[in-house]
C-alpha cells in the first residue's frame, strides 16, 4: 500500500498536479496514521518533495510541512537553491511553516540544514533581503542578552536571526560571512552602473551645457 501511494504520489508531483499529489499523502493521516505519511516522505525523493512543500507556507497549510521531520525537511529545503528564485520569498515561506510550527523544535531543524551541504547557504538565502539590517546596526540591538526569544517572536526572520545569534553562534558567524559577501556583490554593479552613466553624461554634453568656466576658457584662446 505505501509503494503504490509513494508511486502515485511522484508520478502526479512529475506532471505537474501538486494538489492532487498533496492530497493523496496526507489522506494516509486519516487511513493509517500520522507515522505512515512520515514513512512515506523518507521514500520520495527530495525534489519531488520540495515541489510540494514549496507551495505551501503559513496562510495555507499542508499537513505534510506539519509533520515533516528535520531531516527530511533539510534535505528539500537545501534543494530550494535549484529554482534560482531570486526574491526567496517561498523558501522564507516554507521555512517559517515548518521551523516555527506549533510543536516543532526549531533548533532542530537549524542544526539538521546547517548539516548539509549548501545548508549555510541556505540561511543565508532566506536572509538576503534583510541582509542591511542583520549585518549593519540595526539590527545589532537584538545581539544583547537584555532581549528574550518572546520579545521578538514573529516566526520570521528577527526570530531566525535571534536563534541563529545565541543558540547557534558558530552556524550564525558562517552566515554572517556569506550575507556579508552578498552585500558586497550589490555594491559593485552599483559602482559600475554610476561609472557608466557618469561617462554617458559626459559624452552627451551638448555646447549649451558647458560651465562658465569653459566657455572663458575658449573665449581666451579666441
Amino acid at each position: 500500500m505505501t509503494h503504490l501511494v509513494v508511486v502515485e504520489a511522484t508520478n502526479l508531483i512529475q506532471s505537474g498536479d501538486i494538489v492532487r499529489a498533496e492530497a493523496i499523502l496526507t489522506a494516509l493521516v486519516e487511513t493509517e496514521g500520522d507515522n505512515a505519511l512520515i514513512e512515506v516522505l523518507d521514500d520520495i525523493p527530495s525534489k519531488d518533495l520540495l515541489a510540494v512543500i514549496r507551495e505551501y507556507d503559513s496562510s495555507k497549510q499542508s499537513l505534510l510541512n506539519l509533520l515533516i521531520t528535520p531531516e527530511q525537511f533539510a534535505r528539500v529545503v537545501v534543494l530550494e537553491r535549484l529554482y534560482k528564485d531570486m526574491s526567496h520569498e517561498q523558501l522564507r515561506g516554507m521555512m517559517n511553516s515548518v521551523i516555527f510550527r506549533e510543536d516543532a523544535d526549531a533548533s532542530e531543524f537549524i542544526e539538521a540544514i546547517a548539516e548539509l551541504e549548501f545548508g549555510y547557504e541556505t540561511f543565508a538565502d532566506y536572509l538576503s533581503d534583510r541582509a542591511e539590517e542583520v549585518v549593519g546596526e540595526t539590527f545589532a540591538a537584538l545581539d544583547t542578552e537584555d532581549i528574550s526569544r518572546s520579545e521578538i517572536s514573529d516566526h520570521d526572520w528577527k526570530e531566525l536571526t535571534w536563534l541563529l545569534r545565541h543558540e547557534h553562534s558558530d552556524i550564525y558567524n558562517i552566515v554572517l560571512v556569506l550575507l556579508k559577501a552578498k552585500l558586497q556583490e550589490r555594491i559593485i554593479p552599483e559602482v559600475v552602473l554610476s561609472g557608466e552613466d557618469d561617462d554617458e553624461a559626459i559624452e552627451n554634453t551638448t555646447p549649451e551645457e558647458k560651465t562658465p568656466k569653459e566657455e572663458e576658457d575658449e573665449d581666451s584662446a579666441i
